[in-house]
Protein backbone atom coordinates (compact mmCIF):
# COMPACT_ATOMS: atom_id res chain seq x y z
CA UNK A 1 0.00 0.00 0.00
CA UNK A 2 1.37 3.36 -1.17
CA UNK A 3 1.64 6.41 1.52
CA UNK A 4 -1.49 7.98 0.37
CA UNK A 5 -3.40 5.16 -0.35
CA UNK A 6 -6.80 5.71 1.60
CA UNK A 7 -6.82 9.26 1.82
CA UNK A 8 -10.25 10.85 1.05
CA UNK A 9 -8.39 13.38 -1.26
CA UNK A 10 -7.21 12.12 -4.66
CA UNK A 11 -3.80 13.45 -6.26
CA UNK A 12 -3.55 14.33 -10.07
CA UNK A 13 -0.47 14.60 -12.06
CA UNK A 14 -0.94 16.96 -14.96
CA UNK A 15 1.76 17.00 -17.47
CA UNK A 16 2.01 18.99 -20.48
CA UNK A 17 4.18 20.97 -23.81
CA UNK A 18 5.07 24.16 -22.90
CA UNK A 19 2.58 26.66 -24.70
CA UNK A 20 -0.56 24.12 -24.29
CA UNK A 21 -2.37 26.74 -21.71
CA UNK A 22 -1.96 23.93 -18.90
CA UNK A 23 -0.73 26.84 -16.06
CA UNK A 24 -4.03 28.78 -17.39
CA UNK A 25 -6.49 25.62 -17.32
CA UNK A 26 -5.21 24.73 -13.72
CA UNK A 27 -5.38 28.14 -12.48
CA UNK A 28 -9.09 28.77 -13.51
CA UNK A 29 -9.56 25.01 -12.23
CA UNK A 30 -8.45 25.85 -8.80
CA UNK A 31 -9.81 29.19 -8.53
CA UNK A 32 -13.35 28.05 -8.35
CA UNK A 33 -13.24 24.93 -7.00
CA UNK A 34 -12.18 24.80 -3.05
CA UNK A 35 -11.25 21.45 -2.35
CA UNK A 36 -8.43 21.56 -5.18
CA UNK A 37 -4.84 22.69 -4.80
CA UNK A 38 -1.65 22.64 -6.58
CA UNK A 39 1.74 21.23 -4.93
CA UNK A 40 3.89 23.86 -4.50
CA UNK A 41 7.71 22.87 -5.83
CA UNK A 42 10.52 23.21 -4.09
CA UNK A 43 13.68 24.61 -6.02
CA UNK A 44 17.28 25.58 -5.52
CA UNK A 45 17.19 28.25 -8.31
CA UNK A 46 17.03 32.04 -7.31
CA UNK A 47 13.50 33.33 -7.25
CA UNK A 48 11.82 35.84 -10.22
CA UNK A 49 10.59 39.17 -10.28
CA UNK A 50 6.84 38.95 -8.81
CA UNK A 51 8.15 35.24 -7.36
CA UNK A 52 7.12 34.49 -3.75
CA UNK A 53 8.60 32.20 -1.47
CA UNK A 54 5.91 28.93 -0.41
CA UNK A 55 3.30 30.39 -3.36
CA UNK A 56 5.13 30.21 -6.83
CA UNK A 57 7.93 27.60 -4.98
CA UNK A 58 9.75 27.10 -1.98
CA UNK A 59 13.42 28.16 -2.70
CA UNK A 60 16.27 26.48 -0.60
CA UNK A 61 19.75 25.72 -1.50
CA UNK A 62 21.46 23.40 -3.00
CA UNK A 63 22.46 22.00 0.41
CA UNK A 64 19.36 22.05 1.75
CA UNK A 65 17.92 20.25 -1.20
CA UNK A 66 20.29 17.51 -1.06
CA UNK A 67 19.39 16.96 2.77
CA UNK A 68 15.97 16.75 1.67
CA UNK A 69 17.01 14.12 -1.04
CA UNK A 70 19.00 11.68 1.57
CA UNK A 71 16.40 11.76 4.13
CA UNK A 72 13.77 10.45 1.24
CA UNK A 73 11.52 13.51 2.34
CA UNK A 74 10.87 14.26 -1.89
CA UNK A 75 8.42 12.23 -4.21
CA UNK A 76 10.53 13.08 -7.32
CA UNK A 77 13.24 15.23 -8.03
CA UNK A 78 15.09 16.05 -11.29
CA UNK A 79 18.15 18.91 -12.26
CA UNK A 80 16.70 20.66 -15.48
CA UNK A 81 19.93 22.40 -16.39
CA UNK A 82 21.76 24.18 -13.54
CA UNK A 83 18.92 23.69 -11.36
CA UNK A 84 17.20 21.15 -8.95
CA UNK A 85 13.81 20.85 -8.49
CA UNK A 86 12.02 18.18 -6.42
CA UNK A 87 8.09 17.46 -5.02
CA UNK A 88 8.28 17.05 -1.06
CA UNK A 89 5.91 14.11 0.05
CA UNK A 90 4.65 16.46 2.90
CA UNK A 91 3.37 18.88 0.25
CA UNK A 92 1.03 16.18 -1.48
CA UNK A 93 0.12 13.49 1.81
CA UNK A 94 -0.89 16.87 4.07
CA UNK A 95 -3.67 18.09 2.01
CA UNK A 96 -4.54 14.71 0.76
CA UNK A 97 -5.25 13.56 4.30
CA UNK A 98 -7.18 16.83 4.91
CA UNK A 99 -9.67 15.79 2.07
CA UNK A 100 -8.35 17.86 -0.72
CA UNK A 101 -7.47 17.48 -4.04
CA UNK A 102 -3.43 18.07 -4.81
CA UNK A 103 -2.66 19.07 -8.39
CA UNK A 104 1.04 17.86 -9.37
CA UNK A 105 2.49 19.81 -12.61
CA UNK A 106 5.25 18.05 -13.90
CA UNK A 107 7.27 16.54 -16.99
CA UNK A 108 6.42 13.07 -18.36
CA UNK A 109 9.46 11.91 -16.30
CA UNK A 110 8.55 13.18 -13.15
CA UNK A 111 4.90 11.84 -13.37
CA UNK A 112 6.70 8.14 -13.74
CA UNK A 113 8.88 8.66 -10.63
CA UNK A 114 5.17 9.42 -8.56
CA UNK A 115 3.54 6.72 -10.31
CA UNK A 116 5.79 4.51 -9.15
CA UNK A 117 5.46 5.57 -5.10
CA UNK A 118 1.65 6.74 -5.67
CA UNK A 119 0.08 4.11 -8.22
CA UNK A 120 -3.74 5.52 -7.28
CA UNK A 121 -2.49 9.14 -8.68
CA UNK A 122 -4.25 9.82 -11.41
CA UNK A 123 -3.01 11.14 -14.23
CA UNK A 124 -4.13 13.81 -16.92
CA UNK A 125 -1.83 14.95 -20.06
CA UNK A 126 -3.05 18.35 -22.01
CA UNK A 127 -2.27 18.74 -25.77
CA UNK A 128 -2.73 21.37 -27.82
CA UNK A 129 -4.89 20.95 -31.18
CA UNK A 130 -1.68 21.18 -33.70
CA UNK A 131 1.70 21.96 -33.78
CA UNK A 132 0.71 25.10 -35.82
CA UNK A 133 -1.53 26.57 -32.94
CA UNK A 134 1.23 25.71 -30.29
CA UNK A 135 3.81 27.46 -32.83
CA UNK A 136 1.47 30.10 -32.43
CA UNK A 137 0.86 30.30 -28.46
CA UNK A 138 4.43 30.46 -28.31
CA UNK A 139 5.43 33.31 -30.35
CA UNK A 140 2.10 35.09 -29.16
CA UNK A 141 3.60 35.43 -25.80
CA UNK A 142 6.49 37.45 -27.36
CA UNK A 143 8.87 36.28 -25.06
CA UNK A 144 11.31 34.44 -26.59
CA UNK A 145 13.92 34.61 -29.70
CA UNK A 146 13.59 32.26 -32.63
CA UNK A 147 16.37 29.78 -31.13
CA UNK A 148 14.41 29.36 -28.24
CA UNK A 149 11.25 29.10 -29.86
CA UNK A 150 12.31 26.44 -32.39
CA UNK A 151 14.10 24.72 -28.79
CA UNK A 152 10.78 24.96 -27.19
CA UNK A 153 9.16 23.36 -30.22
CA UNK A 154 11.88 20.31 -30.44
CA UNK A 155 11.05 19.69 -26.64
CA UNK A 156 7.60 19.64 -27.06
CA UNK A 157 7.38 17.13 -30.06
CA UNK A 158 9.18 14.96 -27.70
CA UNK A 159 7.09 15.29 -24.25
CA UNK A 160 4.23 14.52 -26.52
CA UNK A 161 5.07 11.57 -27.73
CA UNK A 162 4.68 10.00 -24.38
CA UNK A 163 0.82 11.10 -24.16
CA UNK A 164 0.29 7.48 -24.06
CA UNK A 165 1.50 7.27 -20.50
CA UNK A 166 -1.41 8.66 -18.99
CA UNK A 167 -4.82 8.09 -18.32
CA UNK A 168 -6.57 10.84 -19.18
CA UNK A 169 -6.21 13.12 -22.47
CA UNK A 170 -7.59 16.61 -22.85
CA UNK A 171 -7.13 18.88 -25.96
CA UNK A 172 -6.55 22.30 -25.28
CA UNK A 173 -8.32 23.61 -28.70
CA UNK A 174 -11.18 25.78 -27.37
CA UNK A 175 -10.22 26.83 -23.43
CA UNK A 176 -13.73 26.84 -21.76
CA UNK A 177 -14.11 23.52 -23.54
CA UNK A 178 -11.10 22.00 -22.11
CA UNK A 179 -11.69 23.73 -18.79
CA UNK A 180 -15.23 21.78 -18.24
CA UNK A 181 -13.90 18.20 -19.63
CA UNK A 182 -11.27 19.25 -16.47
CA UNK A 183 -14.16 19.80 -14.14
CA UNK A 184 -15.97 16.61 -15.40
CA UNK A 185 -12.76 14.80 -14.22
CA UNK A 186 -13.01 16.26 -11.14
CA UNK A 187 -16.56 15.25 -10.44
CA UNK A 188 -17.03 11.86 -11.99
CA UNK A 189 -13.26 10.81 -9.19
CA UNK A 190 -14.99 12.23 -6.36
CA UNK A 191 -18.67 10.39 -6.89
CA UNK A 192 -16.15 6.83 -6.83
CA UNK A 193 -17.79 4.95 -4.44
CA UNK A 194 -14.45 4.03 -2.80
CA UNK A 195 -13.94 8.35 -2.96
CA UNK A 196 -17.56 8.98 -1.26
CA UNK A 197 -16.80 5.90 1.26
CA UNK A 198 -13.55 8.10 2.18
CA UNK A 199 -14.45 11.40 2.59
CA UNK A 200 -18.84 10.46 4.08
CA UNK A 201 -17.28 7.32 6.19
CA UNK A 202 -19.54 8.48 9.40
CA UNK A 203 -22.60 9.76 7.33
CA UNK A 204 -22.49 6.55 6.15
CA UNK A 205 -22.63 4.31 8.87
CA UNK A 206 -25.18 6.39 10.54
CA UNK A 207 -26.98 6.26 7.14
CA UNK A 208 -26.57 1.94 6.81
CA UNK A 209 -26.71 0.79 10.77
CA UNK A 210 -28.82 -1.99 11.42
CA UNK A 211 -30.03 -2.53 15.57
CA UNK A 212 -32.20 -1.07 18.23
CA UNK A 213 -33.17 2.57 17.78
CA UNK A 214 -31.85 2.65 14.45
CA UNK A 215 -34.45 3.86 11.08
CA UNK A 216 -34.15 0.21 9.53
CA UNK A 217 -35.60 -1.05 12.47
CA UNK A 218 -38.28 -3.10 11.38
CA UNK A 219 -41.73 -2.36 12.73
CA UNK A 220 -42.63 -4.58 15.77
Amino acid sequence: MSASEGYPGTLYIVSAPSGAGKTSLMSALVEADPLLIVSVSHTTRAPRRGEQNGMHYHFVDAAGFERMVDEGRFLEHARVFDNLYGTARSSVEQPLAEGLDVILEIDWQGARQVREQIPEAVSVFILPPSTRALEARLRGRAQDDEVVIARRLREARSDMAHYGEFDYLVINDRFEVALQELRALLTSRRLRRAVQERRHAEQLSELTRVGPGSAVDPPR
